[in-house]
C-alpha cells in the first residue's frame, strides 16, 4: 500500500502496548484484526487502529477506532487527501469518524486563525476526543447532549480546569459542532457556569515602583504597552511607518513583511501622549534605519521576551503579585474610561469587536479622590 500513510494497530504484547503493522490481502483489503508481530501474523481483537503520516515535516498520528472497515476507509481517505485527490463527504453508510471530522476542522482553523487560536481549539478538541472515548463514541453523528455534559465534567474533574477555562473549551467544541451543522444539542442551562472576574489593573503606586526599577530601555518598552493599550503581538510587530509623529498617533496595521495581521483583522489608530512620542523620537534616532520594527532583536527579528523582562523587572523592584503584559492593556482602557473617554472611542482604541468587551474594563475606581468623595457624602 501507499507508504505515505501508515495504518497500524496498537495491541497488547507481553503485557505492553505496541503498534504493529496491519495485514493486507492480495486484493488490498484489510484483514480484520490481524497484525504482524516480530515477523509472525497474529489475530488481536483488542486495541485501536492508528493512522500516521507527515505534514510539513511533522509526524501526525490519529486514532481511528477498533472497527477494521472504518479504519480501512479512513486510511484510503487520508491517502487520497495527501495525493491531492478531491475527497467527497462520507456517505451515511461509511459515516464520518469523529477524529476525521476534528482533523479536517483543525486544518481549516490552522489556515484561517492565528497560532494561539489554533492551539486553543486543538487542546479543546483533543480533550473532547479523550472524553468521548469513555462512552466509546467514534462517529460524528453519534454525538449527543450527554457527551457535552460528560465533557464539562471531564474538564472539571479529570483535567482540574477552572470554570472560565471549562467554559472556553466547551465553547470551542460547540463551534466545531456548529461547523458540522450539528446544532441544538446543548440547552441553555447545559453551558458551564463561571463567575466573571473583575478586570485586574495596576495601581499607580506599584507602577511607580516598577518603572523606577527599569532601565531606560525597559521603561520605554512598558510605557509603550501602558500608553497604547496594544496587545503583545501588536507591539512585537509594530513598525516605524505606523507612527505618526506629527499627529501623535500610532496605528495597528497588517505587517506583510513578517506575515502578521491584527486580531480579527481590525486595523486601528491610537493617540499617544506627547512624552511617549518624545521617547520614541529619541529611540528612533539610535535605531537601525534598515530595520522597520520599533522593538527588534538582533537581526531585525520581533522581540519575543517582553513577558520575561516584565517579570524580571517586577522581581527586581521587590513587587508582589502577578505582573503580566495584558494587565498594562487593561490599565490603559480602565484609566481612559475613568478619565471620561466614551465607550465607543475606547472600543476603537482597543480593537474590540463588541461594546461588551470594552465595558468589562469599567471597574470601580478606588483611588484616594473617590474615597474622599464617599467620606464627604457621609460626613
Amino acid at each position: 500500500m501507499d507508504a505515505t500513510v501508515n495504518l497500524s494497530k496498537r495491541v497488547m504484547i507481553g503485557g505492553k502496548q505496541r503498534n504493529c503493522p496491519v495485514i493486507w490481502s492480495k486484493n488490498y483489503n484489510l484483514k480484520p484484526h490481524w497484525v504482524t508481530v516480530e515477523g509472525k501474523d497474529e489475530e488481536h481483537h483488542e486495541g485501536s487502529y492508528y493512522l500516521d503520516w507527515r505534514e510539513n515535516g511533522r509526524r501526525v498520528r490519529v486514532s481511528v477506532g477498533n472497527d477494521p472497515v472504518l479504519a480501512a476507509n479512513r486510511y484510503k481517505r487520508q491517502r487520497a487527501i495527501l495525493t491531492g485527490v478531491e475527497v467527497a463527504p462520507l456517505t451515511p453508510k461509511g459515516a464520518m469518524l469523529l477524529v476525521d471530522a476534528v482533523s479536517i476542522y483543525l486544518t481549516e482553523v490552522k489556515e484561517q486563525k492565528k497560532p494561539k487560536t489554533y492551539a486553543a481549539y486543538k487542546t479543546a478538541l483533543d480533550y473532547f476526543l479523550e472524553s468521548c472515548k469513555s462512552s466509546h463514541k467514534q462517529l460524528l453523528h453519534e454525538i449527543d447532549r450527554k457527551d457535552l455534559l460528560n465533557y464539562s465534567t471531564f474538564l472539571r474533574v479529570k483535567k482540574g480546569l477552572e470554570p472560565r477555562t471549562v467554559y472556553n473549551k466547551f465553547e470551542s467544541v460547540m463551534s466545531f459542532l456548529k461547523a458540522q451543522k450539528i446544532v441544538g444539542l446543548a440547552q441553555k442551562n447545559d453551558w458551564p457556569q463561571f463567575t466573571e472576574e473583575e478586570v485586574d489593573v495596576y495601581e499607580r503606586e506599584e507602577l511607580d515602583r516598577f518603572f523606577a526599577a527599569c532601565t531606560r530601555e525597559e521603561k520605554l518598552y512598558f510605557e509603550f504597552f501602558l500608553m497604547t493599550g496594544m496587545r503583545e503581538q501588536e507591539v512585537m510587530y509594530s513598525t516605524w511607518r505606523n507612527v505618526n509623529f506629527a499627529e501623535n498617533t500610532i496605528a495597528v496595521r497588517h505587517n506583510p513583511q513578517f506575515v502578521w495581521t491584527p486580531k480579527a483583522y481590525k486595523e486601528r489608530e491610537i493617540p499617544i501622549p506627547s512624552r511617549l512620542m518624545a521617547s520614541l523620537k529619541t529611540w528612533k534616532a539610535k535605531a537601525d534605519p534598515k530595520c522597520p520594527l520599533i522593538f527588534p532583536t538582533k537581526g531585525c527579528r520581533p522581540k519575543f521576551d517582553f513577558l520575561d523582562v516584565c517579570k524580571m523587572v517586577a522581581l527586581r523592584a521587590g513587587l508582589e503579585g502577578d505582573f503580566y503584559l495584558h494587565k498594562f492593556r487593561a490599565t490603559f482602557c480602565t484609566w481612559a474610561l475613568w478619565g471620561g473617554v466614551d465607550f465607543r472611542t475606547c472600543q476603537a482604541w482597543m480593537g474590540h469587536s463588541d461594546m461588551e468587551s470594552t465595558m468589562r474594563y469599567l471597574k470601580p475606581n478606588r483611588n484616594a479622590a473617590v474615597r474622599a468623595k464617599i467620606e464627604a457624602v457621609f460626613a
